[in-house]
């Protein structure tokens, strides 16, 4: 059975979702190709149907994850003023609730 192609994109971008969390929490050599695709609801030989390889993938979850935080700090110090934007960035990038929830946290730490 052939599905549309935006069944396909978003089967691929729940992939991706799935990873990006998983490469925040347990860095690029914590994303097990046969892992993700089972918590995603698929078998491990779909995977090449929506990457070419693993690492495309971890590309695109890096991606992923880069623009997310980007759009949410934006939206945070949009909404204050100027002088109070830095401290708010810093006390929210290292309070608690950042911290405690690492795959949804930023994804230049997962990296190292």
């Amino acid at each position: 059975m052939r599905y549309s192609k935006e069944h396909k994109q978003e089967t691929h971008d729940r992939i991706v979702r799935k990873a990006s969390i998983r490469l925040r929490e347990k860095g690029a050599h914590g994303i097990g190709v046969a892992d993700l695709m089972k918590e995603a609801g698929l078998t491990h030989g779909g995977f090449y149907a929506h990457f070419a390889s693993r690492e495309a993938l971890v590309i695109e979850a890096f991606a992923y994850a880069m623009d997310r935080s980007t759009a949410y700090w934006h939206k945070l110090a949009a909404e204050l003023p100027p002088e109070q934007r830095l401290a708010k960035l810093v006390d929210d990038y290292l309070g608690k609730s950042h911290r405690d929830d690492p795959g949804r946290g930023c994804a230049i730490t997962a990296l190292g």
